[in-house]
């Protein structure tokens, strides 16, 4: 279980640098990116782990890498060149 929680947080950590690198003006500071991240994907590997018991590696890191993607989703911010202004009243 060491090693899920291990592998899980450094694939969480990977994904939310990889976020912060590529879309720096959509995500908030960086260290709340990385930390969501980690948190996610060690939170993602405790429900999947609990889901399906000891013995799914594979399966333990992709349910990590699914829940730190959907938080690491929650915290971006519209592109500013899709904006709309709204039509004067």
């Amino acid at each position: 279980m060491f090693l899920e929680a291990l592998g899980s947080a450094l694939l969480g950590l990977a994904l939310a640098w990889t976020a912060a690198y590529r879309l720096p003006d959509r995500l908030p500071v960086r260290s709340l990116v990385l930390s969501t991240g980690v948190v996610g994907a060690l939170f993602g590997a405790f429900l999947t782990h609990t889901a399906l018991g000891a013995g799914h590696f594979l399966a333990i890191m992709i349910g990590a890498v699914a829940v730190a993607a959907a938080l690491l989703s929650l915290l971006l911010r519209p592109a500013k060149r899709f904006r709309r202004r709204s039509a004067p009243a």
